[in-house]
């Protein structure tokens, strides 16, 4: 039985959007998977039964305290040891579920990633990746989008095979097609960092499909590449720039299915790529349908059995 382990006190909504998420996708996932919520019992079992959920639909793990937006994520992580990230984690670490999601604090769920899971040996720097819409149909993968604002060229590098791995496993795209974005084709466009990371993905030994650089132009077409590589700064706004351009268009009147994939709600949530166990991380302002949806993601994940993929890649046996 596959365990996918959820923040119910995170987000702007929690508890009410977390479980209400929860009770959807319980509808959704496998019968070989099963939801385990991590938070305030009490508050939890309400909602359930306000909607004639029964409690047995889900494992319920107490916890009596909650990681704010405003706390410092590496302090509450610790002084709030009993709080619903942290105590998630713990059995994150321990093997006790398979994934873990929040749509809590961003800074918590990062300093569990890379102190409690831990980063893969052999990865410089975990990433965080988004799913982003194409014309041609199927979701490409950009990252990283926010993490790590100043990468050197070996840390891109990485990232091209973190994400063709993800690309791979989750998305069921066969060979993968990773490009480097960037302000032209040509192999010598950009500034220093692209041109040395494009030297070293361009001799990467088949370790990933690299068909060079990718303009913005052509980021949304789906007929050049399906992972897009960047730093976060750059993929940051290119993030927040598609979710604003869904809100203005739909303000038009605007409805149609590429546009509806910059919606975050649809996305879910945001793997992190490059640790020993799946971590997703949502909005803050996630609705019960963006839960659902990183709920479904987690399962897709785990299911994926990325972790071990990328240890095979790295180098790394499990223990």
């Amino acid at each position: 039985m596959y365990k996918i382990g959820i923040d119910a006190m995170g987000g702007d909504f929690a508890p009410e959007a977390a479980v209400m998420g929860a009770i959807a996708a319980a509808a959704a996932i496998g019968e070989d998977s099963r939801i385990v919520l991590f938070g305030a019992k009490d508050q939890i079992e309400a909602i359930l039964e306000r909607e004639n959920c029964p409690v047995s639909t889900f494992d319920i793990v107490p916890t009596t305290e909650v990681i704010e937006m405003s706390d410092h994520p590496a302090q509450a992580f610790t002084r709030k040891p009993n709080s619903s990230i942290t105590v998630g984690f713990g059995y994150l670490a321990k093997g006790l579920i398979d994934g873990f999601a929040s749509a809590g604090s961003t800074g918590a769920m990062m300093v569990g990633s890379m102190y409690a899971v831990k980063p893969i040996e052999g990865v410089v720097r975990p990433t965080i990746s988004s799913l982003i819409p194409t014309a041609m149909g199927p979701s490409g993968l950009l990252l990283d989008v926010g993490l790590n604002v100043d990468c050197k060229p070996e840390v891109l590098y990485q990232y091209g095979i973190l994400g063709s791995i993800y690309a791979q496993s989750v998305l069921g795209i066969e060979n993968p097609r990773v490009a480097l974005l960037n302000i032209g084709e040509e192999r010598e466009k950009g500034n220093a960092q692209a041109k040395a990371t494009h030297e070293l993905m361009a001799n990467n030994n088949g370790t990933f499909n690299f068909v060079g650089n990718i303009e913005g132009t052509q980021l949304f077409t789906g007929k050049v590449a399906d992972v897009i590589v960047c730093d976060g700064f750059v993929g940051n706004v290119l993030l927040k720039q598609a979710e604003s351009l869904y809100h203005i268009m739909k303000k038009m009147g605007v409805e149609n299915r590429f546009l509806d994939g910059m919606n975050y709600e649809s996305v879910g949530g945001t793997p992190v790529l490059g640790i020993n166990a799946p971590v997703i991380i949502g909005h803050g302002c996630s609705t019960p349908l963006a839960i659902k949806n990183m709920i479904l993601q987690t399962e897709k994940t785990i299911k994926a059995d990325l972790a071990t993929k990328l240890k095979n890649v790295f180098n790394i046996t499990n223990e």
